[in-house]
């Protein structure tokens, strides 16, 4: 079984995922920070790779993918660095890159080699539906990786319902229609929108992402979803503490 429908059967409320970009704060940082975020607590990692042309991030993300590509990160480097990683991790991870850096791979190639580490599904927000109806789904489902699809309040209805349909592993339930970046509190438009896609009663479970960064934000995500994805506070972290293993433990602390 993937290791994401395994987590969402056993889990059912308050599954925290985090995203980290790749190669940041050092190079070779990337599989220490998985570590560390299991360690901590974290149910689910989300593995940046880094793009010059992140259009859906914010001001954190963007930095840290700079500075990651400056160290040396590519998807080829990525993947040596996590080709041992199963020996030490057993919860879910998924890899989260624009489409320009997967062609440039080739993305036969970049699903290969994403199942031989033990990734369990794929982020791509830049990917329209109906190219990966078409012609990335039959080739992510071969090698056993769910394609994870992004909502905004801007998704219609029918839109969200194919997504229902058609995809696997959570929906990432994009909490504004902005860049990510951390928030203080959600507002009364975010929560509506959270309720109102809750009421659909999707068969697909749900995560909501952008703008979670401390444990009020995270409580009102969990109230209308399984739980909640974190980025940009963490990245924020991993720059200013004493060590990566700290950073994580005191987001996890901070959260839970």
């Amino acid at each position: 079984m993937n290791r994401i429908d395994q987590l969402f059967q056993e889990t059912k409320e308050r599954i925290l995922s985090v995203y980290f970009t790749a190669g940041y704060p050092a190079l070779n940082d990337t599989v220490r920070v998985i570590n560390a975020l299991e360690k901590a607590g974290v149910d689910m990692i989300e593995i940046g790779v880094p793009f010059s042309d992140p259009m859906a991030d914010g001001p954190v993300i963007q930095a840290s993918g700079a500075k990651a590509l400056q160290n040396g990160m590519s998807v080829k480097t990525l993947f040596t660095q996590l080709a041992g990683v199963r020996s030490t991790v057993s919860i879910p991870l998924v890899l989260m890159s624009y489409l320009n850096p997967i062609m440039q791979f080739g993305f036969e190639h970049y699903c290969e080699e994403a199942a031989r580490c033990g990734i369990d599904g794929l982020i791509i927000p830049d990917l329209p539906f109906s190219e990966y109806l078409e012609s990335y789904k039959p080739i992510a489902d071969r090698h056993g990786l769910h394609v994870i699809m992004l909502i905004t309040p801007e998704t219609s209805e029918e839109r969200i319902r194919l997504i229902d349909e058609h995809t696997s592993g959570f929906i990432y339930m994009v909490s504004s229609a902005s860049v990510t970046g951390a928030k203080s509190a959600f507002s009364d438009v975010n929560i509506d929108y959270f309720r109102r896609v809750n009421a659909m009663q999707l068969k697909i479970p749900r995560l909501i992402g952008f703008g979670i960064s401390n444990k009020e934000t995270f409580d009102a995500a969990c109230r209308e979803a399984s739980g909640a994805i974190i980025g940009s506070r963490f990245i924020t972290l991993l720059g200013s503490e004493d060590s990566i293993e700290e950073a994580a433990k005191k987001l996890t602390d901070a959260i839970r």
